[in-house]
């Protein structure tokens, strides 16, 4: 009986060893890395609203039917080109009975400073009172009075015969023409829009310290740092370079944002009022802790990495991204660059799980990514 007992307790050491040597050989080795510290330089991105410099609505400014349409939508007109025309009978009849009344007006005017004339050589005789005399004076007067609203009342009948034909105000492409001829057009309606998009604006906006951060670079005056690129809804960027020229004069209180505003030159003519885009901004880092994107993985919006400790042990922490760059993240908490983390296998690796770390330096990924 005791030699049965000591062999099952030799069995049991022997399996024992067995199985701490199948766990020691079990532990699967894995490429680690360490965060560099580095200067480097990206880009950011802002949602911007592009309009074109000069911008209006064409309107009519007196009633009347349309009676023809001189261009097309979409067209290119020139400043002053005829774009509209209503129907003019009603102010050409009006121009003409003011016409008819500065006539009337001019005549009563003329009589009436005859007979001044001849008024005043009376009095000068002493024949007639200069009460009379006064008399026609005033009569004068207010015949040359009304000589000045007949002119008035011409100048404003001209000025409404004008408005029933609408031209260009400035060169540009026009927009959508919503009334078809033999419309109604009421005063104020808008007729179609026009745009001159050879040069745009595009607003957007950044946070207040972003704004402090770009403010401590523009005092400079270095018209570099204010160079911004315009990425088009298509993803492609536009061929011209923009400057920052100006900024709203509050911050949002409800945001806390403020508004910028760049300006592009449309060369192509390819923008149009209206587009939607990005304005992308070289943004630089001192000092920045960088590791590789494929070494972290994400959970419920939280970003991760796999640290390993000295134990060979993997930790799971968290960490704040504060910028992108191909192939790599910029950290801003969570991590020193004396840390190692799990460069490749997150999808093997596990929490408590230990590893045999073979370490591989950041310059080297990083050299290798930018064969990508």
């Amino acid at each position: 009986m005791k030699y049965v007992i000591v062999f099952l307790l030799g069995l049991s050491a022997s399996l024992s060893s067995c199985s701490s040597k199948q766990k020691a050989h079990s532990a699967e080795s894995f490429p680690v890395t360490s965060p560099i510290v580095l200067d480097t330089n990206t880009y950011v991105d802002y949602v911007a609203e592009i309009f074109a410099v000069q911008y209006v609505d064409v309107r009519a400014k007196v009633q009347g039917y349309l009676e023809k349409v001189h261009v097309d939508e979409g067209s290119f007109v020139k400043e002053g080109q005829l774009l509209f025309s209503l129907n003019d009978r009603e102010y050409k009849e009006a121009l003409s009975k003011s016409r008819a009344l500065l006539k009337i007006a001019l005549t009563e005017a003329k009589s009436a400073e005859l007979e001044l004339a001849s008024t005043k050589i009376l009095a000068d005789k002493k024949i007639i009172s200069t009460i009379e005399y006064e008399f026609a004076e005033n009569k004068y007067q207010a015949a040359k009075a009304k000589v000045d609203e007949a002119l008035s009342q011409e100048a404003h009948a001209k000025q409404m015969l004008s408005y029933t034909s609408i031209r260009a105000p400035f060169s540009g492409t026009l927009n959508r023409i919503p009334h078809k001829i033999g419309s109604l057009i009421e005063e104020g309606s808008l007729l179609t829009n026009l745009s001159h998009n050879d040069e745009v604006y595009a607003y957007f906006d950044v946070s207040e310290k972003e704004y402090l951060d770009f403010m401590s670079k523009f005092t400079r005056k270095n018209k570099a740092e204010r160079e911004v690129k315009l990425i088009l809804a298509n993803g492609q960027q536009h061929q011209d370079i923009g400057l920052i020229e100006t900024m709203d004069g509050q911050i949002d209180d409800k945001t806390g944002n403020i508004a910028f505003r760049a300006r592009f030159k449309n060369t192509s003519k390819l923008i149009k009022h209206g587009s939607s885009g990005k304005i992308r901004m070289e943004k630089e880092y001192n000092d920045a802790i960088v590791i590789p994107q494929k070494s972290t993985f994400e959970i419920q919006d939280r970003i991760f990495v796999f640290v390993i400790d000295e134990a060979g042990v993997v930790r799971m922490r968290q960490v704040e991204v504060l910028a992108r760059v191909p192939h790599l993240f910029m950290i801003s908490k969570g991590l020193t660059p004396n840390d190692k983390i799990l460069y490749e296998g997150i999808q093997t690796a596990s929490e408590g799980m230990k590893v045999v770390p073979k370490f591989v330096s950041m310059n080297e990924i990083i050299q290798d990514l930018s064969a990508f």
